[in-house]
């Protein structure tokens, strides 16, 4: 039976030290987070997830979800009442606005609740986490009315919320959807058509389901500038706020799929199904992109959370699990043989993991404060600057957080060895729902290209410049800090990489755009190693300071250099073989006829 512990003291060092939240009480909601508080939060969400949600993972991953003949769907044992709890417990407004009952606080909680949740059981995460992108996009786009009619219960967390792009034919290019939306007499729309891949999309946990749903007005142009949003609910809602009637819409079936079988993906039937325009018309995508963004980002922590939970496992079985004899001799010597964690190839898997986990931890959270910042700093220089480097860091953590979180679920299931191919051990379910988030809100082959198509040329390459900038100033402010050599020189070579990298774009992927599209997957992967590389050396410094200063826990701050040393020796060199592969271009990769594959 696998295990979850909330890395709770880790986050706290990440919010108190890293990120120094509490220097940022001028913006709505940090004035509230006391220290105090904060740890009152982390500490009873890390309850909540390893007590109530984390032994429903394994079973539900069993059970799976049921469709019924009507087309309800019914969740498995447990999960009803989880969420249930959780709804009780005010999780679901946690970060929400207090107007409409949320309790305002700042993202960087609601990100370590979400990679808690994630851990602990991905499938049921996604029912709240599906309904905060929807939320996102109401509050922003919606009229006073919509906001108010729709946005408290979906606070509350009695009311969920999905998004609908994907149809059969329609994937990444939105500009072949056919969903139709008709105007109705009293200014609703008739919505029909069919989407799949529907996540939460029909279930028995919420009272309603409200969905968002991209379809066409009859006058829409043709590709993405024809589509528009609307909110399509389960359960029509009637002036008082009551449920009204039951829409024509339904769940056509539940999707087999490899993993997540505790979250309903739906194939979603709407036949003339009322629904409100939210946002201008033809002016959908807009709206959907946040929504999609706030999922990317998402779906960029449950990467992480996944190799996080898997590398714990591991690393209990490691210390338990006697084979062989170290190289070095026995070290367990009352025993027929020593802990695998002795032996150095088991302990490059571990710290692979680990080294990755906290870095894309930290990442993570200042990406929720610079998320924040951008939209309460009372400079509106600082606004727009932290809104670049949310923008150009969007794609990379989705991508790169993702593909190095499936690798090293995979990597911390071997150290099982056979037993981590047997299901008992939890192992080959996390590695089954890591898979996942490779692939959805946007695979992330897609969001390679947009980063080199779209994020880099913005504003005139102004993110990434301040990107640039941002780490350049890092390693100038501690290039003579000896103690600190270990990480400076990885970190500035890294970056140099990088910086090399975006120049050969520029000058090649123009002529011959092939360029781009071959080295995009390999310039991602640079960034996210500059991304980690830099998070660590900020923690170096800090656990170096603590150090030095006497702390009363040298072990925590010890083990925080040590893994991170290992990170910029071990892993950040690995940009100069992406750089190599970037500069190769595009030629021998586009060579081969199609018909010859």
């Amino acid at each position: 039976m696998p295990s979850y512990t909330a890395p709770v003291k880790d986050m706290q060092f990440v919010l108190n030290e890293v990120l120094n939240i509490s220097k940022y009480s001028n913006m709505p909601g940090y004035s509230e987070a006391s220290p105090d508080l904060v740890a009152a939060i982390l500490e009873e969400g890390g309850k909540f997830c390893e007590n109530e949600i984390a032994p429903l993972n394994l079973s539900g991953d069993h059970e799976g979800c049921v469709r019924h003949d009507d087309g309800s769907v019914t969740t498995p044992k447990g999960f009803k009442a989880a969420y249930d709890l959780f709804v009780e417990s005010g999780w679901t407004g946690l970060t929400s606005p207090e107007e409409f009952g949320g309790q305002g606080l700042p993202h960087v909680l609601g990100f370590c609740l979400e990679e808690m949740m994630a851990s602990s059981n991905m499938a049921f995460a996604m029912y709240p986490g599906l309904s905060a992108g929807a939320r996102a996009s109401i509050e922003l786009e919606g009229t006073d009315e919509q906001k108010n009619r729709w946005l408290p219960k979906m606070v509350e967390g009695v009311w969920t919320g999905t998004m609908n792009l994907t149809e059969p034919h329609c994937g990444t290019d939105l500009g072949l959807l056919r969903t139709k939306a008709e105007p109705n007499d009293d200014g609703s729309y008739a919505i029909t058509g069919t989407k799949i891949f529907i996540s939460a999309g029909e279930h028995d946990m919420s009272e309603n389901i409200v969905h968002l749903v991209l379809a066409r007005l009859p006058d829409a142009p043709k590709g993405v500038k024809g589509i528009s949003l609307f909110i399509v609910p389960k359960f029509d809602v009637n002036e008082d706020g009551s449920l009204g009637d039951r829409n024509s819409l339904v769940c056509g079936s539940i999707e087999e799929k490899m993993g997540i079988h505790g979250n309903s993906t739906c194939v979603m039937n709407y036949d003339g199904a009322k629904g409100y325009l939210l946002g201008e018309p033809h002016k959908g995508l807009r709206a959907m992109f946040i929504m999609m963004n706030a999922a990317r980002i998402g779906v960029a922590v449950q990467g992480y959370a996944q190799s996080e939970v898997a590398y714990q496992n591991a690393v209990d079985y490691a210390n338990d699990r006697i084979q062989g004899r170290a190289l070095t001799g026995p070290k367990a010597e009352d025993k027929a043989a020593d802990p695998i964690i002795v032996h150095p190839d088991v302990r490059r898997m571990l710290m692979n993991a680990r080294s990755f986990n906290e870095a894309a931890r930290a990442s993570a959270m200042w990406c929720a404060l610079l998320i924040d910042l951008s939209h309460n700093s009372e400079s509106e220089e600082e606004r727009e600057w932290a809104a670049d480097i949310v923008s150009v860091l969007t794609p990379v953590m989705k991508g790169v957080f993702t593909d190095r979180g499936f690798e090293y679920a995979a990597s911390s299931q071997q150290v099982f060895g056979g037993h981590g191919y047997i299901s008992e051990w939890g192992m080959e379910q996390f590695v089954r729902d890591a898979r996942i988030t490779q692939i959805y809100e946007g695979a992330n082959g897609i969001q390679a290209l947009d980063l080199v198509g779209r994020k880099l040329g913005a504003n005139g390459g102004r993110a990434i410049q301040a990107f640039f900038k941002l780490v350049g100033r890092f390693l100038s402010d501690n290039k003579d800090n000896e103690k600190l050599a270990d990480f400076v020189a990885p970190l500035s070579a890294a970056l140099s990489d990088l910086q090399g990298a975006t120049m050969w774009l520029m000058q090649n992927g123009m002529a011959n755009p092939d360029n781009a599209g071959a080295g995009s997957t390999p310039y991602m992967h640079m960034m996210g190693h500059v991304l980690l590389g830099y998070q660590w050396a900020q923690m170096a410094k800090i656990a170096q300071d603590q150090l030095d200063a006497g702390t009363s826990d040298p072990t925590f701050y010890e083990n925080k250099v040590i893994t991170g040393r290992y990170y910029m020796k071990k892993r950040l060199p690995e940009t100069k073989a992406l750089l190599a592969e970037l500069e190769a271009g595009a030629d021998d990769v586009m060579a081969l006829e199609a018909a010859n594959f």
